[in-house]
């Protein structure tokens, strides 16, 4: 079962990160737009890929990994890249939050933001799957 639990928390991480690589994507298009149509557009489509996507494979991976380490808490207390991966993993939520948030005000602003500020906001979750990844395989220290 133990084995079970850790490929249907890959799965649900990777359907993760996959909406959090795309959904600031569409922002920049959304920000790019100028015509309504492109903009409710785009905001369905954010809408859709947080709510139907986005938000089970978060709320899917968090409880697969606490069950996880509840199956075997022994395997992770005190082991210092589990912590660090735990508040990256925080630090990631928070991440998908302000994604909420800014599909927020791109529905009440679609210029809110520039499409250069929400290329580089697009870019942080390659550094959140960087480290959660290397420290889960390769356990540094």
């Amino acid at each position: 079962m133990y084995l079970w639990l850790i490929a249907f928390h890959l799965i649900a991480v990777v359907c993760w990160f996959a909406a959090l690589f795309y959904l600031p994507r569409l922002f920049i298009y959304h920000s790019l737009s100028d015509d309504q149509i492109s903009i409710e557009r785009f905001e369905l489509m954010e809408r859709k890929l947080f709510y139907l996507i986005a938000n089970p494979a978060m709320i899917g991976t968090v409880i697969l990994g606490i069950w996880i380490f509840l199956l075997a808490p022994q395997t992770y207390l005190g082991q210092k890249w589990f912590l660090v991966k735990i508040i990256l993993v925080v630090l990631l939520i928070g991440y998908h939050h302000v994604c909420l948030a800014y599909m927020k005000k791109l529905a009440k602003n679609h210029k809110f933001k520039s499409h250069k500020f929400l290329r580089v906001f697009n870019e942080i979750p390659v550094l959140f799957l960087f480290g959660i990844i290397i420290l889960a395989v390769v356990k540094p220290f």
